[in-house]
């Protein structure tokens, strides 16, 4: 099938939209529209509304609609042939919660984001409600955790009583963006599919039902006002008669199902086959692999997530990353350049020295409360080259320890987001994860969302393809910055390991290795 396919990433921060022709294997257009800059009327910061209380992350849903007017109207004056779209899929920031009346007005102006940490107290009520974690786990396949949908849910049903009672549906981000594509308020198309609605720990990945219990813990008419479940691989629709008019879409032009942006950065990484790892180095990171079975973690660290083929997509996500990298790149005046330099002054493992990176609370492990801790530094030792050190192998640690409950040996790690670019970054988790790194050059989840229409447009006109086909020729890896474990930099990290894992597992109050002994074996061999 010849033709074009576009996909949209409807992120924390920016709208993108990216255009795909399948004849020249290239992106034909690329466009993105960054909701500080270029919408400065809804005064957001990074993309959310400030003023509010602590822990709250929250945007106006209307932001995200001319968002995508904006990158539409980009496109329609363009040289791309707009009609010679054959379809479209949404790539959505994942568990973010939408609510609309029966008419499809917001009966909520603002939605609870994926980094709002104001709705703990409604996860353990939740928890304790259905006996505890073990059958929390058993229900849902995953823990409560602030930055699940459940939560946000019961947090409007408790504190919003009216508001909720005017709801006719609770929407995810990305469903309520195909919903306006297949015509809002005129015939929208109200419904979900597997992968981002697996995030929401309401509804089981493993058995691929909803749970009537967590649902009448939160409300008896929960299961009203949520949407039917419909498969990831097929589309739901076909772009709206006001579109097609206003930016000269074809009216045959489908909307296929959507996803979450993890699931479609694993497209755009090319992770549709087992044994690859995909890191995504942003303000939050994220580690996450496809398998062909479902994994349930039993302390709910890992996320039991579907993905957007039919599969699965087991995911680690830590809510501090990129944070206090870039927070030290500002402090020191700092380039990119200047920090790999500097991690030439000190060595790995940085003598003991070490940082638990949890500045803003921290989703993995589950302590919204988190605040960062620094150990084994001297009087001497508050200096910037040992502090860069600190920060970069700190993020990095807190990362892997994590995911070493992840049932996965990878063959390769593709890394993608802005720190996938710094030889300091590549290296470092090639030694600690033990495996070749490679960043993936390209657009991320939008690029893996216009794969992925094209992939239903595909099977759907009865040309059966695997995904894997198709993304192939997208999934450009940078093979100048591959790098591999170095040997004695690995000995030095495993140490390093143990002794990170006994420090976050003390100061949570559990029982763990001893970290002043650790550290002294470390230094001393």
């Amino acid at each position: 099938m010849e033709g074009l396919f576009a996909g949209l990433d409807v992120s924390t921060q920016s709208c993108k939209l990216v255009v795909i022709d399948l004849e020249s294997q290239s992106n034909v257009f690329v466009d993105a529209v960054n909701y500080d800059t270029d919408l400065p009327n809804y005064r957001t910061k990074n993309g959310v509304i400030q003023g509010q209380p602590e822990g709250v992350s929250e945007s106006d849903p209307d932001m995200w609609i001319e968002a995508l007017h904006r990158v539409f109207e980009q496109l329609k004056s363009s040289d791309v042939p707009v009609g010679q779209i054959l379809g479209i899929s949404v790539s959505g920031q994942q568990h973010g919660l939408v609510s609309l009346d029966a008419e499809g007005n917001l009966t909520r102006q603002r939605s609870k984001l994926w980094n709002d940490f104001s709705t703990l107290e409604e996860c353990d009520l939740l928890t304790d409600r259905i006996g505890g974690l073990d059958a929390m786990v058993r229900e849902v396949g995953n823990s409560q955790r602030t930055g699940y949908t459940a939560a946000k849910i019961y947090h409007l049903a408790r504190h919003e009583p009216e508001v909720y009672r005017k709801t006719a549906t609770l929407f995810l981000v990305h469903n309520y963006i195909n919903w306006f594509l297949t015509g809002g308020k005129n015939g929208g198309i109200r419904v979900m599919e597997p992968g981002d609605t697996s995030g929401m720990a309401l509804w089981n990945p493993e058995t691929g039902k909803w749970s009537e219990s967590v649902m009448n813990a939160i409300s008896p008419d929960l299961k009203d006002k949520i949407p039917p479940v419909k498969p990831s691989d097929k589309s739901i629709g076909r772009i709206s008669n006001e579109l097609v008019q206003k930016y000269g879409f074809s009216p045959e032009c489908k909307i296929d199902a959507g996803c979450g942006d993890n699931m479609y950065g694993a497209v755009g990484t090319g992770n549709v086959i087992p044994g690859l790892v995909t890191i995504s180095l942003g303000t939050s990171g994220t580690a996450y692999t496809y398998m062909e079975s479902p994994f349930v973690d039993p302390t709910g660290e890992i996320a039991a997530f579907c993905d957007s083929t039919g599969h699965y997509l087991p995911l680690l996500c830590v809510s501090n990353l990129a944070n206090g990298y870039n927070e030290i790149l500002r402090i020191h005046s700092l380039s990119h350049a200047d920090f790999n330099l500097l991690m030439q002054e000190t060595a790995p493992g940085n003598e003991g020295r070490l940082l638990i990176p949890w500045y803003m609370g921290e989703r993995t492990p589950d302590v919204p409360q988190a605040t960062p801790v620094y150990f084994g530094f001297g009087l001497d030792d508050f200096e910037k080259a040992v502090l860069c050190r600190a920060v970069l192998e700190g993020h990095i640690l807190n990362l892997y320890d994590g995911f070493r409950r992840m049932p996965v040996v990878p063959k390769e790690v593709r890394v993608t987001g802005g720190l996938s670019k710094s030889e300091a970054w590549c290296q470092t988790i090639a030694d600690v994860f033990e495996a070749q790194v490679v960043p993936v050059e390209g657009e991320g989840a939008a690029q893996g969302a216009a794969v992925h229409a094209a992939w239903v447009c595909l099977n759907e006109s009865g040309q059966a393809c695997s995904l894997e086909s198709v993304a192939s020729p997208f999934v450009i890896l940078d093979e100048s910055r591959r790098r591999k474990p170095i040997e004695k930099n690995v000995v030095i990290h495993k140490k390093q390991k143990e002794l990170f894992a006994a420090l976050s597992t003390r100061i949570r109050g559990k029982s763990g290795g001893d970290p002043f002994s650790l550290r002294d074996q470390m230094i001393r061999s």
